[in-house]
């Protein structure tokens, strides 16, 4: 792997940036979407991941011989903040390139390797995430979905919930109860999910905004390969520790660029705003001035990322708060400004709920006490 050097990444975003632009004037390039791919531009990503690969612009930092180019994750930094910047989408979708490639390559066997990076690099391997469950969401260790071993493959029984692009995946990254009497968080296994196995049913959930992004998926008597365990039995947790991690820091110094964007659509909405409409967008930039500034201080510690995830996406529901506010009526009628105000309390939701990450910031970053267990 190369090592990366100022000079070096100069000349890599000017590279980035000119690739980029030409793509955009040939209608290559898929418009930016954020973490989850929306199902009307499903065809439209697969076809521009599949264009990144032919020209060599996908898995920056991955090995070589699995169709990445062998450069470090700087590299790929500069890659996510340049597509920020032309506002195009920087891959197919992350539960594949970050959370499942990044977890395959961590764990993975030489074979997993071979049969699952490439494809997910050129688009012909969509993943789809399927951890939390009805009775089982900020809580993973509750989970209830079990692969009971079966000589040499696991059988599969439950349910998951708000798994983007399962009706699109070919395969989903699973957390699944193999060892009933083992603790909770050491009786879960992590496999890779063939989505076109038998007794796999996936009903895409219709949201306030009519669109369809998120679905149930549920497994009746699924027969699992055993080769499909992605590292060792029992250890899922691990794994899905890991791949969680990669979530939550997986917009990097690119989410500095997107929110800069936004304090300054703020200010343009704030233009024609009376007297309280100007102090609640002047709130606002205060909160998102002081993000970014903790962004680039400090998003390089893995602790950050908690504090960062809840206060940008406390930040972005009040954002859409106020601007539907500044709109007056005309918030009630249909438009994508309107769909954005439908779609907020979901921002306090995806990745991990804003209770679960004040959770984790006062357990884990600050030492408190462990919040009591009912």
């Amino acid at each position: 792997m190369e090592t990366a050097t100022e000079a070096g990444l100069r000349e890599f975003r000017a590279e980035t940036a000119l690739f980029l632009r030409e793509a955009t004037d040939a209608g290559a390039a898929c418009g930016a979407y954020g973490a989850i791919l929306v199902p009307a531009l499903h065809e439209p990503a697969r076809r521009w991941q599949r264009y990144c690969y032919d020209h060599g612009w996908t898995g920056l930092h991955w090995p070589a011989e699995h169709g990445g180019r062998g450069l470090t994750r700087a590299h790929t930094g500069v890659w996510m903040e340049e597509c920020e910047r032309a506002g195009v989408a920087p891959y197919l979708n992350l539960q594949g390139i970050v959370l499942a490639g990044e977890a395959i390559m961590r764990t993975g066997t030489e074979r997993q390797r071979e049969e699952f990076l490439r494809p997910t690099l050129t688009g012909e391997m969509l993943w789809c995430q399927l951890f939390s469950e009805p009775g089982a969401g900020s809580d993973l260790g509750g989970l209830g979905s079990a692969a009971v071993p079966d000589g040499n493959r696991f059988v599969l029984n439950g349910q998951k919930v708000w798994s983007s692009n399962a009706q699109f995946a070919e395969y989903g990254i699973l957390m699944a109860r193999t060892e009933p009497d083992a603790p909770k968080h050491r009786g879960i296994s992590f496999f890779l999910l063939d989505m076109k196995l038998p007794g796999v049913e996936v009903r895409p959930i219709q949201q306030m905004t009519g669109d369809r992004e998120f679905c149930e998926v549920f497994f009746d008597d699924v027969c699992v390969p055993a080769e499909a365990l992605l590292g060792d039995r029992g250890g899922g947790w691990g794994v899905a520790m890991a791949v969680l991690e990669d979530e939550r820091s997986g917009a990097g110094s690119s989410g500095v660029i997107s929110l800069r964007k936004r304090l300054a659509q703020m200010v343009d909405a704030a233009g024609n705003a009376g007297p309280l409409g100007r102090q609640s967008v002047a709130d606002l930039l205060a909160r998102g001035r002081a993000l970014a500034a903790l962004m680039e201080l400090h998003g390089a510690d893995p602790r950050m990322a908690p504090v960062s995830k809840l206060a940008n996406s406390e930040l972005g529901y009040d954002e859409v708060a106020v601007g539907t506010s500044l709109r007056g009526a005309d918030a009630m009628l249909a438009g994508t400004e309107t769909d954005a105000f439908l779609y907020a309390p979901g921002m306090r939701i995806a990745g991990g709920t804003s209770e679960i990450q004040r959770n984790i910031i006062g357990e884990r970053v600050l030492g408190l006490p462990r919040e009591p267990s009912a």
